[in-house]
């Protein structure tokens, strides 16, 4: 009998409610400090206090621990996409797509965020998993413009332009000093690139081409003498 509440008391631990949280925790971690490819998924249980099955229930991969939270970000922008006001214009649906996005961007999760920056770039093959995880989210945004009746090229225009921002909100968040959350990052970087993208059929968006620029000095031509120009003339 003892035995057995033993071996109960063990199961309880790997089946803890936040396992997730504590392989991801682990695993980000192991990365930063050993690298990508030196750690194992043994390694990232076993610092979890867990175990390779309970791992594997919560990933596919040691991969999807950089980019699982990718497609909880995917549903929520197609969710707020679409629920967004019938009358709500492409421009307000992907800012109430990046406000609920703010829901997975927590402050727990800016220091991962910055953990992820640092193992994604020094590994390439992760770099390659990403885009093709970030393409989801394109493809969910697009695809919740489409169902709004939006034309193809609003669509994918839409997808590029909210990724955009995105990108950008999560630069800004990540080097904030403060708590301010996610979401006023995004919104601010959505409004920023809304502005620009009005002023480009603006003069003033582009500065003169001479401008904080050395001038180039040109050379006068000097007028040619009368025998360079009549053989019949030498000097």
């Amino acid at each position: 009998m003892r035995l057995r509440r033993i071996v109960y008391a063990v199961m309880v631990s790997r089946w803890a409610p936040d396992a997730r949280e504590r392989l991801e925790t682990a695993a980000l971690d192991l990365f930063v400090e050993n690298g990508y490819e030196e750690t194992t998924v043994a390694q990232i249980a076993d610092r979890a206090g867990l175990n390779r099955a309970t791992f594997f229930r919560h990933f596919a991969d040691k991969r999807e621990v950089l980019f699982g939270g990718e497609d909880v970000l995917a549903g929520l922008f197609g969710d707020a996409i679409q629920g967004a006001s019938p009358e709500a214009t492409p421009s307000e649906c992907l800012h109430a797509a990046l406000v609920a996005a703010g829901a997975a961007m927590t402050p727990q999760q800016r220091a991962k965020a910055a953990q992820r920056v640092l193992v994604v770039a020094a590994n390439t093959e992760v770099q390659e998993r990403g885009l093709l995880k970030h393409a989801r989210i394109a493809g969910s945004i697009s695809g919740a413009l489409r169902a709004r009746g939006a034309d193809e090229l609003t669509a994918r225009l839409g997808a590029e332009v909210g990724m955009l921002a995105f990108r950008i909100a999560v630069e800004r968040w990540m080097e904030s000093d403060d708590d301010e959350p996610f979401a006023l990052h995004a919104a601010a970087a959505l409004s920023e690139l809304l502005t620009r993208a009005a002023e480009f059929d603006s003069r003033s968006a582009i500065p003169e081409l001479t401008r904080g620029k050395a001038a180039v000095a040109v050379p006068a031509r000097t007028p040619r003498r009368s025998w360079e120009t009549d053989e019949r003339h030498p000097p």
